[in-house]
């Protein structure tokens, strides 16, 4: 009788309601995490402007200021020496440029600028994520920004509603408008990454449903990728899915090359979409020496004048937002005005060309050798370190190594795409979390990246 009166342990008496794994959830406890997600997300919104002071840069800047109250008052998760150096080291480039510019009251927008996205907003990610299922929740959102975009982009296409392209509107430019013609293409990419890192390696104990439908989500996403005519914004995904593929083994990057090759054949061969406009844009890239467009063109012009502005001050540079004052002075007069920019809701206007679309030649023009050296520096620490650590954790079969492809993955085509574009329009912060990710990937403690 004892034995039957006796309370069933409490093991036994939770039953089926006691995971045996992380819960997938918890907000109470995760709250900082929102101004993040909501830097992802609102970019999207009409209202997003392209010299910054959007919603999604409001967002950011709240994101910094949680970070700063916990820092503060909490004492929680300082930075470690490495990641103070690595992460503030590109602030060095910012200052001088400053400083030695010609007119450093009109370069103090751009210092302010720069240090958002390229500094405080990743260090604003790195402190903010706990665990690896932080990171999961910042990618998630960029696979949702991605699909909301990709829809938009492809009911242009069929529509005939998007940005003005070979005399047709059917250029794939989502809410972003073709002031930003790169703004989709940029998200959908991002997404497009973030979900074929969890179809290649799904976080352990995460619901059965979630592989296959991030598969799914990342070969759809090629669709609007390729409707956006985006030559640069191909070339970099490309690159970092071939990166990411290389690190998760050879059996399984030939079985994923296989099926993104029959993806494509079906989707731009059998269904036909946009296939000769797509094949006419594919081959314009092998013939940007021989016979290029007027895009291309200007873009050879606007790379030669950031060379020359260069050699005038190798050191530090005209100052950061230089490179608009000093372009006539430095450009051939092949340089057209502008380009054309019409279709999705706007009419025709000339877009001016204030930007050598290069990053990297960007900071060289306005920032010198001193500031391409800290930038360069700073991310290549970040890309090395976060492919080291994906490969330790994949050797041990760690339960993050979604998060490690991710990162690689993210960092990878931010570092190919910047050397066909640069910073400018409301996806612009967006660039600050990406690095934010990979440097918390890269950087953070073993007890932080080994949380699943």
């Amino acid at each position: 009788m004892a034995a039957v009166l006796t309370p069933s342990a409490p093991s036994t008496a939770a039953g089926p309601r006691a995971p045996t794994h992380p819960r997938w959830g918890g907000w109470r406890s995760r709250w900082p995490l929102l101004p993040l997600v909501a830097t992802v997300l609102l970019p999207a919104l009409p209202a997003g402007t392209s010299g910054g002071g959007g919603p999604a840069d409001v967002a950011s800047g709240l994101a910094v200021l949680v970070c700063l109250g916990r820092l503060l008052y909490l004492r929680q998760r300082p930075l470690s020496a490495t990641a103070a150096l690595v992460l503030g080291l590109p602030a060095v480039g910012f200052a001088v440029a400053t400083v030695t510019a010609a007119d450093p009251a009109a370069a103090l927008p751009g210092l302010v600028r720069h240090l958002q996205v390229f500094v405080l907003v990743p260090i604003a990610v790195y402190l903010l994520l706990r665990d690896a299922h932080g990171f999961r929740i910042v990618a998630g959102s960029l696979v949702l920004l991605a699909v909301v975009q990709g829809v938009t982009g492809v009911h242009q296409y069929v529509t005939g509603t998007g940005a003005s392209y070979m005399g047709e509107d059917i250029r794939a430019v989502g809410t972003f408008g073709p002031s930003d013609i790169m703004g989709m293409a940029t998200v959908v990419a991002y997404g497009l990454l973030a979900a074929a890192a969890c179809a290649l390696r799904t976080p352990r104990n995460a619901p059965v449903w979630l592989r296959p439908c991030a598969a799914v989500l990342a070969v759809a996403l090629i669709v609007p990728l390729t409707l956006s005519f985006s030559r640069g914004v191909w070339i970099a995904t490309v690159a970092a899915v071939l990166v990411t593929l290389a690190l998760t083994g050879r059996r399984q990057a030939w079985t994923s090359l296989a099926v993104l090759g029959a993806a494509g054949v079906v989707l731009v061969g059998g269904f036909g979409i946009g296939s000769e406009m797509i094949a006419d844009r594919a081959a314009s890239v092998t013939r940007v020496t021989s016979t290029p467009d007027r895009s291309v063109s200007d873009r050879y012009a606007m790379w030669s004048a950031a060379g020359a502005m260069w050699r005038e001050r190798p050191a530090a540079g005209v100052g950061l937002k230089g490179f608009p004052a000093h372009r006539d002075g430095h450009a051939s007069i092949g340089l057209s005005s502008g380009s054309d920019t019409a279709g999705a809701g706007q009419e025709f206007r000339r877009q001016a060309l204030l930007s050598p679309h290069n990053m990297y030649l960007l900071v060289l023009s306005e920032q010198g050798l001193i500031g391409l050296t800290a930038l360069l520096g700073s991310w290549a620490a970040i890309l090395v370190g976060a492919v080291r650590r994906l490969c330790v954790t994949r050797s041990r079969g760690h339960a993050a190594v979604d998060c490690g492809l991710a990162a690689v993955a993210l960092m990878t085509w931010q570092s190919v795409n910047f050397l066909y574009a640069d910073i400018g329009g409301p996806t612009t912060v967006l660039s600050g979390v990406v690095l934010g990710l990979a440097a918390w990937w890269a950087l953070a403690g073993p007890d932080r990246v080994g949380a699943a």
